[in-house]
Parts: C-alpha cells; structure tokens; sequence
C-alpha cells in the first residue's frame, strides 16, 4: 500500500510565494495535496495555473474561490452591488466546473471595523450558500467571533455536500452540535493547536476522527517563533494531533498504557476525510 499523503485543507499559494518563492517546489517534494484560497481574479488565475502545471506528475492542486468576509471592511465597499463582478466570476467557475470548493466564506466579526460590514457579510454568504448547493459544491467557512451566525444557517448547511471549517474557531460543544443537526461538518485544525489554545487543543483530541482535516493557512498562521507558516508544517500538525488524541483517548480510559495512534496512522485518517470533504 502506497504511503498516505500530507492534506492541506486550506492555504493561500498567492500570498504564500511572496513569502516563500520556492513555495510550489516544497509542496511537489513533500507531495501535499491542497485546497487553495482565492478571493481575487489574479489570485485564482495564479492558483489555477499552479493546479494545471502539477498534473498529473504532482501532487494536486484544487482551486477555490470566494469573497472573503474581511473584503468588504478592508476594501471599504460599502455595498453588495459593488462585488456583482466577484459574485459573477464566481457563478461562471462554478458552471465551468473550475473550482474544487466555494470558500473561504463565512463571517468575520473580530473588531469594529469587520462588525460595521455584518449585513454585506450576510448577503455574501447566503448568495455563496446558495451558489455551493447549486452546483453540489464543498463550502468552506471562515467564522471569527461568529459563530452564532453559523447556526441561524444550519437548515441550509445540512444541504451541503460538505462543510469544511477553517481553522475551527469553535467549542466541542458548537462542533458536536452542528454534527448532531446532521451538517457534513469537517473540522480542520493547523498550528493554532501549538500555540496553546486551549479549545482548539480540547476539539482537535475529541473530534470523531472521520471529521477531522489538517491545514496551514499558509502563510498566515505561523508555527512559534516563525514569520510564516508553510507546507513543511503539516508534519509537526500531524504529529502534535495525533498526541492529543492519544492523551485524550488514555484520559477517558483511565489507564496509563500507550494508545495506538501515531502520525502516520493519523495520516492516512486525514487524507481519507479530504478526499471525502473535497470529492477527490
């Protein structure tokens, strides 16, 4: 049996090789399979090129696309009708079959400034909803200080052929619930889970294993100490979940012998629920 390959449930390449020019060499080497954010049209034209140029010698490369939440505070759009050429360009990859996943979507909540843009961020999100359950899409979500505005979502989520959560910015219990109301959810976890968060560490130990993803978010989620993170990263992520799972699966035994779960194992897990999340 051919060895697992490393999954990357959401990076950014765009920013990335700014960062990192080599970016694109390391991910072939180490054979990473990605999800790949866009929320511009330079952005998606580099990441789609990336995606053509890797097969079918390389590891591959599935394109997604959407208005990202921050957009309209960072942009100072003060109104829907002024994405109408994002949400178009959106539909047309959509029908053209040029996009793996609609995302990242969602609600981004964090400050004042984000907070002055919710009712643009809803329309957004219900026209991306509505544009992933009409072609069959995965949708993948950005929820910061947001959650409750997921669940108002939940008859609509439970549609979707997946739900993947980015960086999962929620409590077990949110996890859990979403699950019980019958949501594809996947929940996808990078090196916050180093950085000693707490929730993150808890949800990462006791998620049902077919639910759980690994990601970078590269380069904007760096590991401790370091100006970015990267592709190389997804084996210290691997590593350190398989490590919580172990100590939360002998906590709840309440025996001290040593559970068979290391990052290999953990590996192939995760590449099955990709593979699952993102139809590859």
């Amino acid at each position: 049996m051919s060895e697992a390959q490393f999954t990357d449930a959401h990076c950014h390449p765009f920013d990335l090789v700014r960062h990192f020019p080599a970016a694109e060499d390391e991910r072939r080497r180490l054979g990473v399979i990605c999800a790949a954010s866009a929320a511009t049209a330079e952005e998606f034209t580099y990441c789609e090129q990336l995606s053509r140029q890797a097969q079918p010698d390389y590891a591959a490369l599935l394109p997604c696309y959407a208005v990202h939440p921050q957009m309209p505070a960072v942009m100072s759009v003060p109104e829907l009708s002024l994405f109408n050429d994002q949400l178009a360009m959106l539909e047309t990859l959509a029908v053209q079959k040029r996009i793996a996943a609609v995302g990242e979507t969602g609600f981004d909540l964090y400050n004042a400034a984000f907070r002055e843009t919710e009712h643009i961020q809803d329309a957004l999100f219900v026209n991306h909803l509505e544009t992933a359950l009409r072609h069959d899409l995965p949708l993948v979500i950005h929820a910061r200080r947001a959650m409750h505005k997921i669940f108002a979502y939940s008859d609509l989520l439970k549609k979707c052929r997946a739900v993947i959560f980015h960086s999962w910015p929620g409590t077990a219990g949110e996890g859990e619930a979403l699950l019980r109301r019958g949501i594809n959810a996947f929940f996808s976890f990078g090196n916050v889970i180093m950085l000693n968060h707490r929730e993150a560490m808890r949800c990462c130990a006791v998620f049902p294993a077919d639910r759980l993803l690994t990601e970078t978010d590269a380069p904007f989620q760096p590991p401790r100490g370091e100006k970015k993170s990267g592709y190389a990263d997804l084996q210290r992520i691997l590593e350190t979940m398989s490590a919580l799972r172990r100590e939360a699966a002998v906590r709840e035994a309440s025996v001290r012998e040593t559970v068979d779960l290391n990052a290999a194992e953990t590996k192939k897990i995760i590449e099955k629920n990709f593979r699952a999340a993102f139809n590859v």
